[in-house]
């Protein structure tokens, strides 16, 4: 797949954008689980509202899979052999647009699944069947070395946090609001970015 081309995006249509893609796509499968794509991402952005979570935090769990809509961006592949960097594509679309906190949420979100299952061993209990077979295609749980590099990210906190919305995330009985609903936090985020973005 080519390199995707976002020079036509604007602080002032990402976030039409991103939900132009929710609209569209929203309902696709979200790799074996009982929700949607959009269901997944919602739920993890809602439970974050609900629990008073920094705008930051609320956006990251809202977009944090947004790469794995592939027709519109990045490379992704999934099958029985590999798992390929949904979140950095997802991070890429993002990072001109949101702070680093967030785009560090997206870009590892699946790097804090291996992180967490090699350093609380209570979290690979919370893991569906789905999430455990797309941990062995990304290369278990890490080793010490890569935890002690992982560790070096000031985004950590954020990053786990958004993690275990990410687990949270998968309840086929749960109601939230739609994207449009979060769409004004989102530009709340895009703004307060690129205002300082341009000041500094």
């Amino acid at each position: 797949m080519t390199r995707p081309d976002f020079s036509r995006l604007t602080r002032d249509n990402i976030v039409a954008f991103i939900g132009d893609i929710f609209d569209r796509r929203g309902d696709e499968e979200y790799l074996g689980e009982p929700v949607t794509m959009a269901q997944h991402m919602l739920q993890g952005a809602t439970i974050a509202a609900e629990n008073a979570m920094p705008e930051e935090i609320v956006v990251a769990a809202l977009l944090h899979d947004i790469g794995h809509f592939t027709s519109e961006f990045g490379t992704f592949s999934m099958d029985d052999t590999e798992d390929r960097y949904h979140e950095e594509a997802g991070a890429e679309l993002l990072e001109q647009f949101f702070p680093s906190v967030v785009t560090d949420c997206v870009r590892y979100h699946v790097a804090a699944k291996r992180y967490l299952c090699a350093t609380k061993p209570d979290y690979f209990k919370r893991l569906s069947e789905a999430s455990i077979h797309s941990l062995n295609l990304q290369g278990g749980p890490m080793s010490a070395e890569e935890v002690a590099a992982f560790e070096r990210n000031p985004n950590l906190k954020q990053i786990v946090q958004v993690r275990y919305l990410d687990e949270a995330g998968k309840r086929p009985d749960m109601d939230t609001p739609d994207y449009w609903h979060f769409a004004p936090m989102v530009q709340r985020v895009v703004d307060r970015h690129c205002a300082k973005t341009a000041t500094a």
